[in-house]
């Protein structure tokens, strides 16, 4: 401006606009590692409901005897939730183990947060047991209503 005050500005650009197109990178790259996630937790979901329906499946005929002989409801919906947590609590232990090897990686990609925050840690083994709790829930309560006599007839 000194040498020649005639002289336009190119690329004025505010404060704001030169913040936001130096995140925009790391915004694509957190945007879809969240959605990557939701979806492994869907996923994730879907697989354990799964697989425990398949365990009840199987194990029908012992479902109806056990409740021929007594059992509550309440106690086989308690039975096949707790088969189910136990494959999501060794699930668990592996994964935030995993996750605990992998903070060096993930520690560039992180703001404001520690890459080994354990309210982070604790927040996700929270919800992935809410959500597991949910899927197991389902095939539970299937089992929870098996009729006996028809569970006992079937081969």
């Amino acid at each position: 401006h000194a040498i020649d005050a005639a002289q336009p500005l190119a690329q004025v650009q505010t404060l704001a606009e030169i913040r936001a197109r130096s995140l925009a990178s790391p915004r694509v790259t957190t945007s879809l590692l969240g959605l990557f996630a939701l979806l492994a937790l869907l996923i994730t979901g879907a697989g354990l409901a799964g697989v425990v329906a398949f365990s009840v499946s199987q194990r029908t005929q012992e479902i109806g005897v056990r409740m021929a002989l007594g059992a509550e409801r309440s106690e086989v919906l308690g039975m096949v939730l707790r088969q189910g947590m136990r494959l999501v609590l060794a699930g668990l232990v592996l994964g935030v183990l995993g996750a605990v090897a992998l903070t060096r990686l993930m520690a560039g990609m992180l703001y404001g947060v520690p890459a080994t925050d354990p309210l982070t840690f604790a927040a996700v083994a929270l919800v992935l047991t809410g959500v597991a709790a949910v899927a197991c829930l389902v095939p539970a309560r299937r089992a929870a209503t098996v009729d006996p006599l028809i569970a006992l007839r079937s081969t």
